[in-house]
């Protein structure tokens, strides 16, 4: 049995240096407005925030004008999550952001 290789990112994303802040997530090919990316959160209870980032999650800096943005998914009532779409078109090359706040979870 071939044992496929394990990718952190969906095939059309990679990692590299951001002028946003440190490393961002780009396409190395055109994404469609209103793509489904992929999934950045999945929920953890007990684990800080909870919620646990995947790489996708990880890396996706924050603009003012972001060309994606978060859904909040539940699967069977047992398993939330938070995942990316699209909402412009995003050309190979083009770095991909969220509007997001920081905040303290407790407050």
């Amino acid at each position: 049995m071939k044992q496929e290789n394990y990718r952190p990112l969906p095939d059309n994303l990679t990692i590299k240096e951001s002028k946003i802040e440190g490393l961002g997530l780009f396409a190395t090919e055109d994404i469609d407005k209103g793509d489904y990316i992929g999934f950045t959160h999945f929920y953890s209870e007990g684990h800080p925030d909870n919620y646990i980032r995947t790489p996708l999650g990880g890396f996706i800096n924050h603009s003012e004008d972001p060309n994606c943005e978060l859904f909040d998914s539940k699967f069977r009532n047992k398993l939330k999550s938070l995942f990316l779409i699209s909402k412009k078109d995003i050309k190979v090359g083009e770095e991909l952001t969220l509007k997001y706040n920081l905040y303290n979870p407790e407050e």
